[in-house]
């Protein structure tokens, strides 16, 4: 087994220290599509027994970034597993590797630091280098590659550089989108409160229900639900709503009783009403519904229970003792936090929302690394996050 770099989105931000994992490698994907773009600026020097890589870059044949010495060809590919180096000769034929090995610098884009590891062979005609690129996809590397022991290239150390864009797998965009989206546009509902999000194709673009019932009414009328936000009616409450009011008792804009400045308003996201103290409070619910849909119903806004409710399930998956990942019932919560109360940072920006257990109470963090914080002091970010108007969830 050998020793390799596990790189993280949460130690590139605030971390120097790297994360050491023994891992097999894993079998290489020779069919994963490569995102590789030519660094043009790179001023690569030609040492005594060194053969640097032309700039001129073209697709290989597994579909990564071509570059051409003197007499070799050179066919990089990077995924979320990691980076692949193939060798061809000048005629384009495959050049053994067995005998090659490597090493590979990488840089993640705005992080001083560079992190390296080996390039060895597979026994299946490349040099790999196995790392988890996943949590960093969609972020942009420099990679410097240094290759020893080509026989075809003459006993010269070969090298080069690539800057390229880590891949975004389908399921991570879909999770953006839901996470961009947050409501159900049909019932207003959180996405994720239902089950898995359903995806609708509106006009080539595609949209997200909360569960398969609301498809055919975006089928059925898709200019309407083609914006993804759910529809919001404003009326003042009648006497039809009492047992609503009731139920809900406080005003979720500014935490005073229903009833103190007069009727309450309704305010009906898709098919779930929120009362508010006053005309007032009617913007900050149209601006951000999927804040106070969570804060007035909790993770209950997709079951049908129209009581408040404030709790959501104990991790079940853990990343580390006592960190966990989230689950599509944390996502009203999610959406009503969004910012992690440690680093002041968005919660998805360095791999997360990871979820912490904060004396009973669910706060939602961006990395790993801030859990230890939360469990020295709980009840301070507790306060720091109801000082934002949020209220953690209860761990049940």
């Amino acid at each position: 087994m050998k020793r390799m770099l596990f790189l993280t989105a949460c130690s590139i931000a605030i971390s120097a220290s790297t994360v050491l994992a023994q891992t097999q490698p894993p079998q290489p994907n020779h069919t994963a599509p490569n995102h590789t773009a030519p660094n043009h600026t790179a001023q690569n020097q030609s040492l005594p027994g060194t053969s640097t890589l032309r700039e001129a870059t073209q697709a290989g044949p597994y579909g990564g970034s071509l570059k051409q010495t003197n007499n070799l060809q050179i066919e990089t590919i990077i995924s979320q597993g990691g980076l692949e180096i193939f060798v061809y000769d000048r005629g384009g034929q495959p050049v053994s590797v067995e005998r090659g090995r490597g090493a590979v610098s990488v840089r993640v884009e705005g992080n001083a630091k560079r992190y390296r590891y080996d390039l060895l062979p597979d026994g299946k005609g490349a040099l790999t280098a196995p790392v988890n690129l996943s949590k960093i996809a969609g972020r942009q590397i420099d990679v410097d590659v240094q290759l020893v022991g080509i026989h075809a290239a003459g006993g010269n150390v070969v090298r080069f550089n690539e800057v390229a864009t880590v891949p975004v797998s389908e399921r991570q965009l879909a999770a953006a989108a839901i996470a961009r989206q947050k409501i159900c546009p049909v019932s207003g509902k959180p996405l994720g409160s239902m089950g898995d999000p359903v995806a609708v194709d509106v006009n080539g673009q595609q949209l997200f229900v909360c569960c398969a019932g609301c498809v055919d009414a975006v089928e059925s009328n898709p200019s309407k639900y083609a914006t993804g936000r759910p529809q919001i009616t404003v009326t003042r409450a009648t006497q039809a709503d009492a047992a609503g009011i009731a139920a809900q008792k406080t005003c979720p804009v500014m935490d005073e009783p229903l009833g103190g400045m007069g009727t309450p308003i309704k305010v009906t996201v898709g098919d779930k009403p929120i009362f508010l103290c006053c005309k007032g409070c009617i913007k900050k619910v149209q601006a951000e519904p999927a804040k106070y849909l969570a804060m007035v119903y909790g993770d209950k806004a997709g079951s049908g229970d129209n009581a408040p409710g404030q709790s959501v399930a104990a991790g079940q998956d853990a990343v580390r003792p006592g960190v966990f990942k989230v689950s599509a019932t944390d996502a009203p919560f999610i959406a009503a936090q969004k910012k992690c109360p440690v680093m002041d940072e968005p919660l998805e920006a360095m791999g997360g929302p990871y979820k912490v257990n904060a004396a009973g109470k669910a706060i939602y963090i961006c990395c790993p690394g801030c859990a230890k914080k939360i469990a020295a002091e709980p009840a301070k970010w507790l306060a720091v996050l109801k000082s934002q108007g949020v209220e953690a969830p209860t761990i049940r």
